[in-house]
């Protein structure tokens, strides 16, 4: 018996009626989504309406005001939105290799490995590899985690919390982040040669916001050592305001280990005597399991995890490209 063949060729499919379903879904209304495709509202329901008879399936509630995608329309909406961002990056990956490039790979990193790892591997990449666009975002997991979901990355570095949905993602640990408190150079509490928390109770803190998970463990370090948590903070998640500000003040930061030592490398801070407990989930590398790996992409990822071995000794496996 011959095999079926997908339905989505016997419904006849149209690159047109996905970006239609997308932009319903984004405009709440087919007269501003067919106004924004240059195509007629006509046009436009007849295309709609087309498909859903071929599914016989309601894709769209029509509302008084405008329309809501049922549960199969916001099914085929992302998957319609995956589709379209795939037939992107092959246009982009066609274009860069007929323009004498090797294609390009967006690759999103949490800042500690942006500022540890990351740079040695991209660099592996440059030399082995010149005609490669590597595009690097630096961000929090949770932003760069919805940039993967929605294509915009082919490979991140970052953390899965309980909250993030994991069904299409792949994680592969790399290690834990440690912490550190970090001083303008020559700041007074860098003669000592050990420092017990209860010094720096009273000290002026740069800290994370309020909400962010290294802030919570920040307290709660204080809190079990029967301390209070400083009190004279300065919230911030900009690691180059933290370093420029400690260079014109006494006040202490908490960042990642990573960080610090980039920073120190240059003179700009100086890293306090004193173990901190209140160190950060692992991070790890994460791609798409229903997303295919461009060849440039596998040759990025094979440098990532050469170059996470080499720092961290990570057990994760290298595969050829």
């Amino acid at each position: 018996m011959p095999t079926p063949a997908p339905w989505f060729l016997r419904a006849r499919l149209k690159p047109r009626q996905l970006m239609l379903l997308s932009t319903i879904s984004e405009e709440g209304n087919i007269h501003r989504a067919a106004e924004a495709l240059n195509m007629s509202q006509p046009a436009a329901s007849k295309l709609l309406k087309d498909l859903e008879d071929v599914l016989g399936i309601s894709l769209f509630e029509r509302l008084p005001r405008g329309m809501r995608p049922t549960w199969y329309g916001e099914t085929l909406v992302r998957h319609a939105r995956i589709a379209l961002s795939s037939l992107r990056e092959a246009g982009q990956e066609i274009e860069a290799i007929k323009s004498g490039r090797f294609g390009e790979v967006g690759v999103g990193a949490i800042i500690g490995p942006a500022m540890g790892f990351m740079p040695y591997a991209i660099a592996t990449v440059a030399r082995e590899q010149p005609n490669l666009h590597v595009r690097l975002q630096v961000s929090s997991s949770d932003l760069l985690i919805e940039d993967l979901l929605q294509g915009k990355l082919d490979i991140m570095i970052g953390r899965l919390f309980e909250r993030h949905d994991k069904t299409n993602l792949l994680y592969e640990k790399l290690c834990e982040e440690p912490v550190c408190a970090v001083a303008r150079p020559g700041h007074t509490l860098l003669k000592e040669t050990s420092l017990k928390l209860d010094q720096l109770e009273k000290s002026q803190w740069i800290v994370p916001p309020m909400g962010s998970v290294l802030r919570h463990r920040f307290d709660l370090m204080f809190h079990e050592a029967g301390l209070t948590a400083p009190r004279q903070i300065i919230e911030t998640s900009e690691v180059l305001f933290a370093s420029t500000m400690l260079q014109q003040s006494d006040f202490i930061a908490v960042i990642p280990t990573d960080v610090a030592r980039y920073l120190a490398h240059f003179g700009m801070v100086a890293i306090l005597p004193i173990e901190l407990s209140c160190h950060m989930d692992a991070f790890g590398i994460i791609t798409r399991k229903d997303w295919l790996l461009s060849p440039g992409a596998k040759v990025v990822l094979k440098a990532l995890k050469a170059a996470a071995i080499t720092t961290y000794g990570a057990d994760i496996v290298i595969r050829d490209p």
